[in-house]
């Protein structure tokens, strides 16, 4: 395992402060990554925590961690989209906190192998997993039209259809197999590449990435198994990296704090009366989101975009899981 795994997490002590861990306590980490999150926790209190990855690579890491607080640290290789039936499989029902932080880590990203990254010759494979289809699987077969949704939707990409239209031409000369393949047909694709401040391939990776593996799909259902999992005081602590994860991450809180949205003074009786008697499942903590200090930032560029959304769990009844 390289060195360059073992980063400073993002948002590390926002992220604890927001957490509040106490002894005793049962905490879920659904993104275990470099153990950067996992190890800040454990070091405040004398709690457990439960880690999720999918990604089979970081089973050593996980290993060394339970060796170093044994009898408060399990890790369980899953999505963590799945961890109320995972955590049912291991005797755990309820949880004090659960904390995501979301998309590719910086380890996966380093790993040349791995194709999450345009600036190195690499397969073009972009998966968090071992299973599933690839990026080269996806760039290859799709038709036109859905390779240009989804780099409209996931990587919001001005030029989707011209890219998509080039892939589709380029794959039926030979398969597209390699990232720098695939990130020279897009820059020699993309309007005005030259000028841009970022490389012109960087929306489109993202995008890609995205779609292999079902990032938002999967960021959904992690946070209505969290509302599932939690007990009443319970913390939930999201770090998101862009703008669709944000998006969402802050809507689903903004609906289960205030399922009826605000009301006016002028609104009927009945309307506020439903809003006094609706039981909400979560109390923003705080209302906004949390960003990264300017010497956070310095120290690690890729904590720029990031963003720290907190939600605290009441009583009320949970959402049916889908």
């Amino acid at each position: 395992m390289s060195n360059r795994a073992l980063h400073i997490p993002v948002l590390r002590d926002e992220m604890v402060k927001a957490v509040a861990p106490r002894d005793g306590e049962v905490i879920v980490d659904g993104t275990f990554g470099a153990g950067g999150y996992s190890r800040a926790l454990l070091d405040a209190a004398t709690c457990k925590v439960v880690a999720f990855d999918r990604d089979p690579h970081v089973k050593l890491l996980a290993d060394a961690l339970a060796r170093e607080f044994p009898g408060h640290f399990l890790f369980l290789p899953a999505r963590f989209s799945s961890m109320v039936t995972v955590l049912a499989d291991v005797g755990v029902h309820s949880v004090d906190a659960i904390v995501l932080d979301i998309g590719v880590s910086s380890m996966q990203f380093d790993e040349d192998v791995r194709g999450f990254s345009f600036q190195r010759e690499a397969p073009l494979d972009m998966r968090m997993g071992a299973d599933g289809a690839t990026a080269a699987d996806i760039v290859n077969s799709y038709s036109e039209f859905d390779l240009a949704r989804i780099l409209y939707e996931y990587g919001e990409e001005k030029d989707s259809r011209r890219i998509a239209r080039a892939l589709v031409a380029a794959r039926a000369e030979q398969p597209i197999t390699t990232t720098r393949q695939l990130a020279d047909i897009i820059s020699n694709t993309v309007r005005g590449a030259a000028r841009m401040k970022i490389h012109p391939a960087t929306r489109s990776f993202q995008a890609l990435r995205i779609e292999v593996n079902q990032e938002l799909a999967e960021l959904e259902a992690a946070l209505r198994a969290a509302e599932h999992l939690l007990k009443p005081g319970g913390r939930l602590v999201v770090v998101s990296f862009h703008s669709l994860e944000d998006r969402i991450i802050k809507q689903f809180m903004q609906r289960r704090s205030n399922p009826l949205g605000p009301i006016s003074r002028h609104s009927p009786a009945a309307l506020v009366a439903d809003r006094a008697a609706s039981q909400n499942t979560f109390v923003l903590t705080p209302k906004n989101a949390i960003a990264p200090t300017e010497e956070e930032v310095r120290r690690n560029p890729r904590a720029r975009s990031a963003k720290l959304r907190c939600a605290t769990r009441t009583a009320s009844k949970s959402t049916e899981l889908a």
